[in-house]
């Protein structure tokens, strides 16, 4: 049986803040996204051009909310919604949810021509240090001139990773000038979550800055790396993502990767593939992708051809959204252990 969250008690205060770490692991989810259209002076900003696109009503709606409600009530309202649906969750005890710096052109500005999507460090970080159960996740564009600058006070705002998103920011991981970065990060103990794989929701990518092998830069440099969607999809120079990816976990012991958006209808089987490597276990991290979770695209229905349809009806009747996921991934083969995982590298990057 899976202890329920609610008889777990905190127990690790981070020096960035209080985070939620229990007596027994805890499901943390490391991959929790978030909204805004600038409404409440948040700074936020979505482009015209993917505000007309159909996915951004779809998205809203997915986070439980409405561009009219946000109108009115600030897009803090979206935190609130996330904390609040977390709160009932009876598996996942806390998130990170993650900011989105943008592109910068070539003065290190952000170019809002060029950014689709813009969660400002300063406005996150802020409201969740109003709900405990939401962890603050940074994003910063290394080419931006006071970069090092916005890492420090990211720390000090209660950032417990820095998130990217290569092919859409415009950031080649292997560029020699970010060891500054990099070794800024060490010295933080702040892990780098890095989107590796195809992206398809943004309409300007260049998915080659998305191979994980540039990684190895900020590996080397002894910075956390955890490959985010594990590299499940796209390819580059002809060879599967995957399995570009697979041989580093031998080369680098600071190596993870999280299993978001692994159980998309559109990366049908790619979990499996992942799980065969039980190699890895213990560098595989839980995360969700929300709102991706709260969409038709994960329904436990698409994975009917791999579990008994007694528990596909079971997982379907679920509300709550990240219950659902557990109890998805639980049924298609992720271990316990796999799911605890965070507890125990936020524990020991903190050491």
């Amino acid at each position: 049986m899976v202890p329920d969250k609610h008889d777990m008690q905190p127990i690790i205060s981070f020096e960035s803040g209080v985070h939620i770490m229990p007596s027994s692991p805890a499901i943390i989810d490391i991959h929790c996204h978030t909204a805004g259209i600038g409404a409440g002076a948040s700074g936020c900003f979505v482009s015209s051009a993917m505000r007309r696109n159909i996915r951004f009503g779809f998205f809203l709606n997915s986070f439980g909310v409405s561009e009219q409600e946000l109108l009115q009530h600030g897009d803090s309202l979206v935190l609130q919604r996330l904390s609040q649906r977390l709160a009932q969750s009876q598996q996942v005890s806390a998130a990170v949810v993650l900011a989105m710096d943008g592109v910068v052109d070539a003065q290190g500005n952000l170019d809002e021509a060029a950014t689709e999507i813009y969660i400002p460090n300063d406005f996150l970080g802020a409201e969740c240090r109003n709900h405990p159960n939401l962890l603050f996740g940074a994003s910063i564009n290394p080419h931006r001139p006071d970069a090092l600058e916005r890492l420090d006070r990211a720390a000090e705002d209660g950032a417990i990773l820095l998130k990217w998103l290569p092919s859409v920011q415009g950031i080649d991981p292997a560029a020699p000038r970010l060891k500054p970065f990099y070794r800024r990060l060490r010295e933080l103990n702040l892990p780098l979550l890095s989107h590796t794989g195809g992206e398809e929701a943004f309409t300007r990518v260049d998915n080659t800055l998305s191979d994980p092998l540039r990684l190895r830069s900020a590996l080397d440099e002894g910075v956390v790396v955890i490959a985010a969607h594990c590299a499940s999809n796209g390819t580059n120079e002809g060879q599967a993502n995957l399995e570009r990816l697979l041989p580093l976990f031998d080369a680098y012991p600071n190596l993870y990767a999280d299993i978001s958006s692994l159980t998309q209808a559109n990366r049908l089987g790619h979990l499996a593939k992942v799980l065969r490597h039980t190699d890895i276990h213990e560098r595989l991290l839980y995360g969700s992708d929300m709102p991706i979770i709260n969409s038709f695209i994960t329904s436990p229905w698409w994975h009917a051809y791999r579990i008994r349809l007694p528990d596909v009806l079971r997982i379907a009747a679920i509300k709550n959204p990240w219950d659902r996921d557990v109890e998805l991934k639980r049924a298609l083969g992720v271990t316990t252990g796999i799911l605890t995982n965070n507890a125990h590298l936020f524990n020991s990057a903190q050491r």
